[in-house]
């Protein structure tokens, strides 16, 4: 199920940013949700679009807190720095995006809800602010590759047990 995710664009004054969000139902626990979206290093292995992980700081339980990124995107390569929040874990895992190339903002969060039958529901949530202005349709489907990896490549993964 795809949304507009939380729409603070007009509120904040926000302008140019893309609010977006994803919900599936995933047949494990949060516990394997979370562990499998921890494992950022493994991200080249199951995200298409990611080329390159190199973990820049870690907290003292060894979660990664400052991450590089090099992706595909928009027929290039981009790189951007992400910090993480552990805080609300088990339940989520967020962050804020602190450098990019061809991005202001790449804030986001997953969202791991027990549903029973050891399903839970994982919510993936993103707000996005591109440098330069694209068109629309190219958003669009920019956007729905970004949910596809995030959520069903996600699925995927953890459902395999890999």
């Amino acid at each position: 199920m795809r949304e507009a995710w939380c729409d603070r664009t007009a509120a904040r004054g926000e302008l140019g940013v893309e609010h977006t969000a994803e919900t599936m139902v995933v047949a494990a626990t949060p516990d394997r949700c979370l562990a499998v979206v921890a494992d950022v290093e493994a991200y080249p292995a199951w995200v298409a679009d990611v080329k390159e992980v190199h973990v820049l700081e870690r907290d003292t339980e060894g979660r990664a807190v400052v991450v590089h990124f090099r992706a595909g995107a928009f027929g290039r390569s981009t790189s951007y720095v992400l910090a993480y929040d552990w805080s609300g874990t088990p339940g989520s895992v967020c962050w804020i995006q602190k450098e990019g190339d061809l991005t202001n903002r790449l804030d986001g969060c997953y969202r791991f809800t027990a549903v029973g039958d050891g399903t839970t529901e994982v919510r993936y949530e993103l707000a996005v602010e591109l440098r330069v202005p694209i068109p629309g349709f190219v958003k669009r489907r920019a956007e729905g590759h970004i949910l596809h990896a995030a959520v069903r490549d996600l699925k995927q993964r953890v459902e395999s047990g890999a």
